[in-house]
């Protein structure tokens, strides 16, 4: 028995990374698993995002569970794909009891991130992306009358500044940060709303995680190489946790074992928010 039997989870960004991660771990836990991606490259961000093989390799992990998969290629900055992907999964599961609304980019490198579009195309994938899918699968959830639960990815840029140089104060650095804070308040006003329903809101706060939003030649060079000593220190003193550690807490909040917890932010940061 699984913590996820017969329970239909929606992940989005979930073709690689923390995402792929939190789909292959809920369908390891019984649940069926729909993923919405992007799979192509923004001009606005310099490391090189997911692929439709990408996409393919998650529903392989998934299937390799025995669990139903769906796989959209979809923009959660267009809210109505994110309507049309919704309205997809619904109709071929019979409903969504889980999400992860993981679609994310870091666009705060090289000189595409000094553009405006890079404000513009963050703001859209991490904040209006959460909105949309927030706002896509609540009115089936409530119809239902089944509870559920629903796990928003934050960062430690949710609660802190980062930018240590003037360089990093360029559209895509600063639009992360502001996007990333503004989750807080969506996450915050659906847990109030929807806790009558037995619908619980939460947010996780990861610390860095080794997926390739940081790992790569672009985060190395341009903000690392050069940062002051103790920057994203944290009090145990380790390197970036793996996505595997950041689907562990997801996964709490979306079981029962987390039936209570709602309108939290659980930080998974090694203690980087206490220095």
């Amino acid at each position: 028995m699984g913590r996820f039997d017969g329970k239909v989870a929606l992940v989005t960004g979930g073709a690689r990374g923390q995402g792929r991660s939190h789909a292959v771990r809920l369908a390891a836990e019984g649940a069926d698993v729909a993923v919405v991606d992007v799979v192509r490259q923004f001009d606005s961000v310099q490391y090189a995002m997911s692929t439709p093989e990408d996409l393919a390799e998650t529903e392989k992990l998934v299937r390799e569970h025995g669990r139903q998969f769906l796989g959209i290629v979809g923009d959660v900055r267009d809210v109505e794909q994110v309507d049309a992907a919704v309205a997809q999964v619904e109709e071929q599961f019979g409903g969504i009891d889980l999400v992860c609304a993981n679609a994310g980019i870091l666009p705060s490198t090289g000189p595409h991130a000094q553009r405006l579009e890079a404000w513009h195309d963050t703001v859209a994938t991490n904040l209006s992306g959460v909105f949309y899918t927030l706002r896509a699968v609540t009115p089936g959830m409530v119809e239902r009358d089944r509870g559920g639960a629903i796990v928003i990815t934050g960062s430690t840029s949710t609660f802190r500044g980062v930018a240590y140089k003037v360089e990093m104060l360029n559209p895509g650095h600063m639009a992360y940060g502001a996007a990333k804070a503004g989750v807080l308040a969506l996450m915050r006003n659906y847990a109030m709303a929807l806790g009558k329903y037995g619908i619980r809101v939460n947010t996780v706060i990861p610390a860095g995680v080794d997926t390739p939003m940081i790992s790569n030649e672009f985060f190395t060079k341009d903000l690392q190489a050069d940062a002051p000593p103790g920057w994203m220190a944290n009090v145990m003193e380790r390197g970036p946790v793996q996505p595997g550690d950041i689907s562990d807490a997801v996964l709490f909040l979306l079981s029962e074992q987390a039936k209570y917890v709602t309108g939290t932010a659980l930080p998974v940061d090694m203690g980087t928010l206490l220095i």
